[in-house]
């Protein structure tokens, strides 16, 4: 069977700022209402907007049949 993946990058807004669990639920539920099925949740340092510097966010990795 094949399959097709999605990568979603969470990060929170303010540097050092907690990532919010109502907020990753919220992402999850979204997808699942897509078909789509949690694979992995990757710790990453993601690239901020304003700045030199990172922060600590998630790539969060979703499949589903194609």
């Amino acid at each position: 069977m094949a399959y097709q993946y999605k990568v979603v990058e969470l990060r929170e807004k303010m540097i050092g700022g907690k990532m919010s669990g109502d907020r990753l639920e919220k992402v999850l539920n979204e997808q699942a209402r897509d078909g789509w099925q949690l694979k992995a949740i990757t710790s990453a340092d993601v690239k901020g907007r304003v700045g030199p510097g990172g922060v600590e966010g998630l790539l969060v990795t979703f499949e589903r049949p194609a």
